[in-house]
């Protein structure tokens, strides 16, 4: 990055969701929970997730932090298995 600071284009379109949605994984029950993995219009992907920073912020690995406006989120295991097939290699 240079020295640039990535910052998040929230202008960018979510156009593929990779891998199968929470319904098809049995991950939701129809009440508005649904985690799920989106490639963005530029490239950067979305995750939809429960939040759990303030549960993780004080047993983060060392090296690893979670700055302003930064949220850790939790996608099940099977939302991301499914994504596998979508991922591109680089």
């Amino acid at each position: 990055m240079s020295g640039n600071r990535w910052q998040a284009d929230t202008s960018a379109e979510l156009t593929r969701r990779w891998g199968e949605s929470s319904h098809e994984l049995g991950n939701t029950s129809g009440d508005g929970s649904c985690p799920d993995i989106w490639e963005l219009s530029n490239g950067d992907v979305a995750m939809i997730g429960q939040d759990a920073t303030e549960e993780y912020r004080g047993r983060l690995p060392d090296g690893v932090s979670i700055d302003p406006g930064e949220r850790l989120i939790i996608v099940p295991r099977s939302t991301v298995v499914a994504a596998k097939v979508d991922i591109p290699d680089a």
